[in-house]
């Protein structure tokens, strides 16, 4: 598929799927014409990739674990080296205090909400 249809199929933009294949984390063959085609698989290939970059990793360290990951359903492959795990660890690190970050912030907005239409309903 050209490079338009794997724009469409994945709502991501020409120009990150360039992006992506850019820093090797997506591969395509060229036409004769110099067209940029792509197999059937990259769809599921960007899917991966966008789920990576929302979860907070950058391409560097995508790029480290796409090779560890399959394509199709997303598990893990054997090959991930001792270092790659611990840098992945310490992403999920990252992502856990994110997230009790988060937490505390939905807290404290819950409480200003409470405490604003506890005021509202007394007057």
């Amino acid at each position: 598929m050209r490079i338009g249809e794997l724009a469409g199929r994945t709502g991501v933009s020409v120009r990150s799927l360039r992006y992506y294949e850019q820093q090797g984390l997506l591969a395509s063959d060229r036409t004769t014409g110099g067209h940029r085609e792509y197999a059937e698989s990259a769809v599921d290939r960007v899917i991966r990739i966008q789920e990576l970059f929302a979860a907070g990793l950058n391409s560097r360290k995508i790029a480290l674990m796409l090779p560890c990951m399959r394509d199709a359903d997303g598990g893990p492959s054997e090959i991930a080296t001792p270092r790659l795990v611990d840098d992945l660890a310490a992403e999920r690190d990252r992502i856990d205090r994110l997230i009790g970050d988060l937490v505390r912030s939905r807290d404290v907005l819950d409480e200003v909400i409470e405490a604003a239409s506890g005021r509202q309903a007394a007057r």
